[in-house]
């Protein structure tokens, strides 16, 4: 939907399976590598023009494995300071904005 944007790795929960269960299957997929799935760390909500995503970021470790782009154009580590030079999808930049306490204020 958003081509060449970056955004943090995760995907749709299926109906059997818990949000730790749907982000370790996504980055598997995606990365090729195992995580442990740690705390809740951050919250978003984010309305586009035919749909709403509901962004659940959390604190992950990698258990096995070294990350490759496998069904992904791209991957890279960044540091929270170095951010401000990748093109996110609005919705991870809302998450991202958010860890970084830029969220606008009401």
């Amino acid at each position: 939907m958003l081509p060449l944007l970056w955004e943090f790795p995760g995907g749709k929960v299926e109906a059997n399976e818990t949000d730790a269960e749907a982000l370790q299957r996504e980055v598997k997929h995606r990365l090729g590598v195992d995580v442990k799935v740690g705390q809740l760390i951050s919250f978003v909500s984010h309305p586009y023009e035919r749909y709403t995503v509901d962004l659940y970021l959390y604190e992950c470790s990698i258990a096995t494995g070294e990350p490759a782009a496998l069904a992904v154009h791209a991957f890279q580590w960044v540091t929270s300071s170095e951010f401000d030079q990748y093109a996110f999808t609005p919705a991870d930049e809302a998450s991202m904005n958010k860890l970084l306490g830029l969220e606008a204020k009401p």
